[in-house]
């Protein structure tokens, strides 16, 4: 058995989540104790519980501690079994929970099942401290395709925070080979979307999103392509979101409205973000980078990414990862700066 500390480094849910997809991958039966201990309400939220069952659910797991504001959990799990699934954030209880933080713990292990699995996920869409739908089908699952990973991915309902009330719907299939991933050089040429979306309010707060991020980026002599959407929901709900990628680079950025938030803003929030990513020079943005560490990890062969930022929450996740394999990670950078990392074969 495997034991993880889940107060280590930025001691948030990410611990949880690589250490349930990596004990599915080794088979191998792991303790996570002091859950999200550094966080304002510690131990397991609804997401996180829901996270748990999923992967008990494919992998036909042992589990004790899976209960809202457990700290402790032991988890043993028995294979990964493809199939159909549905999977309900507010099950137990109200909540926008990320769809994106489950499906992206599933995906990974479910991809490495022997059969096709489809897999409903309800819950927040679009919901802070998570990437949005939006991240996950323009530049998280475009970069694991690279890499050999066959999902497709489509959004059935928004669902905003603290509503909730999304829903999305994922086929996961077998992957023959994870091929090694090098995103280190930073092409001159970047296309450039941007979509800016509202469910029940005014059409005007996209509008001015549209024209704030369009003004901004012509100082800058760029291009973009604009998608602006009002889509039913249960709540209310805004977001913008810049995806910039070419062959070599991917990266994206979004902000969320809320009450008393002007849109200007929000289209802000994006706009200095993605300048500061174009800026560092760097091919891979902050997020993309420690979600790709798993893939890299189990590789066949060297990667490497070169990220706008090592962040603490990246060094955590390699940690996490070395716990269960020793696998020779890389990082040249000093932390909250820009810097490679590689995965040495």
């Amino acid at each position: 058995m495997i034991k993880i500390d889940g107060s280590f480094g930025e001691g948030g849910g990410q611990i949880l989540r690589t250490s349930l997809t990596l004990s599915a991958i080794f088979n191998k039966a792991v303790l996570i104790e002091n859950i999200r201990a550094k966080r304002s309400k510690p131990g397991l939220r609804p997401q996180h519980l829901t996270c748990v069952h999923a992967m008990a659910k494919v992998t036909g797991a042992k589990v004790e501690g899976a209960e809202i504001g457990s700290k402790n959990l032991y988890f043993h799990p028995f294979g990964i079994f493809p199939g159909d699934y549905l999977f309900d954030v507010a099950e137990k209880r109200r909540s926008a929970g990320s769809v994106a933080l489950i499906f992206q713990t599933l995906l990974l292990p479910l991809s490495l099942a022997k059969g096709i699995s489809r897999v409903t996920i309800k819950g927040g869409t679009h919901v802070p401290w998570s990437p949005p739908f939006d991240y996950l089908s323009k530049v998280f699952l475009p970069t694991v395709s690279k890499m050999g990973i066959w999902s497709k991915l489509d959004i059935i309902r928004w669902g905003w925070y603290p509503e909730g009330g999304g829903e999305v719907r994922a086929i996961i299939h077998p992957l023959r080979n994870l091929k090694p991933i090098f995103l280190t050089e930073r092409a001159q040429s970047l296309h450039i979307e941007v979509t800016c979306a509202s469910s029940n309010l005014p059409l005007h707060i996209i509008d001015r999103e549209r024209i704030r991020i369009e003004n901004r980026l012509k100082e800058r002599g760029l291009r973009v392509a604009f998608h602006t959407w009002d889509v039913p929901a249960v709540g209310q709900g805004n977001v913008v979101f810049l995806c910039a990628k070419n062959e070599h680079t991917m990266a994206g950025f979004s902000s969320l409205g809320k009450r008393g938030k002007k849109a200007e803003m929000v289209a802000d929030e994006v706009v200095d973000a993605f300048f500061h990513f174009l800026d560092s020079g760097a091919a891979v943005d902050t997020h993309l980078s420690d979600q790709l560490l798993p893939y890299m990890a189990l590789a066949q062969g060297g990667c490497a990414i070169f990220s706008e930022q090592i962040t603490q929450h990246l060094l955590t996740n390699i940690w996490a990862i070395q716990k269960f394999r020793d696998i020779p990670f890389q990082v040249e950078g000093t932390q909250g700066e820009k810097g490679k990392v590689i995965k040495i074969s």
